[in-house]
């Protein structure tokens, strides 16, 4: 059978037409996603998800462009969002890794942990509350996301500043108070906090 028969077939429910057209088009896709990826299981994961989007958006092939051309197109976009998904993924575990590094420094200066809470304080409230929600009630950023409704990319990037001014601000603290608190008053800062 030729392409465009295979693609009538398959858009009908046949599942055999289905699967040839796959075949045929298969190692052409895996060579463009070695190219694109450079890893042979990127490359098979990403074919096999186009493979799941086409055949769900089979429908949507108006044949304007080849198949193989539109398998590319899906493939693609498949790879990008995975690539952007994993830059999200590291971003978060940045983000965690600060929050853990705030905590290890307010002690580590002696700074109580009322410190911190007035620097929270300080901050703008859209930055603030996604920050207690993450930082103190464990909520996730799709949770947040859901909650303030926002989208959870803004919840991420909001954290983010937020955590960066009050960092600022305790460090422009310290530079005030350059362990020029009496050591009774460190001391009744540590126990408070």
């Amino acid at each position: 059978m030729e392409e465009l028969e295979l693609i009538k077939a398959a858009k009908k429910g046949d599942d055999q037409a289905l699967g040839s057209l796959f075949q045929n088009t298969y190692p052409f896709l895996l060579k463009y996603l070695l190219k694109l990826t450079y890893d042979l299981q990127t490359s098979e994961d990403v074919a096999q998800e186009t493979f799941s989007k086409a055949i769900e958006n089979l429908s949507r092939y108006k044949g304007t462009s080849k198949f193989s051309t539109w398998l590319i197109s899906i493939a693609t976009r498949v790879y990008l969002d995975q690539k952007r998904k994993e830059k999200r993924e590291e971003s978060w575990l940045r983000q965690e890794q600060s929050v853990r590094k705030l905590k290890w420094e307010t002690q580590a200066n002696n700074q109580a942990w009322d410190d911190v809470m007035e620097a929270l304080g300080n901050v703008e409230d859209d930055l603030r509350i996604p920050i207690i929600l993450k930082h103190y009630y464990g909520f996730s950023y799709e949770e947040i996301a859901k909650i303030i409704k926002i989208p959870e990319g803004t919840v991420k990037s909001r954290v983010h500043i937020g955590l960066k001014k009050i960092r600022k601000e305790l460090v422009s603290n310290d530079e005030k108070e350059p362990s020029g608190l009496s050591k009774p008053l460190r001391q009744e800062r540590s126990r408070d906090g």
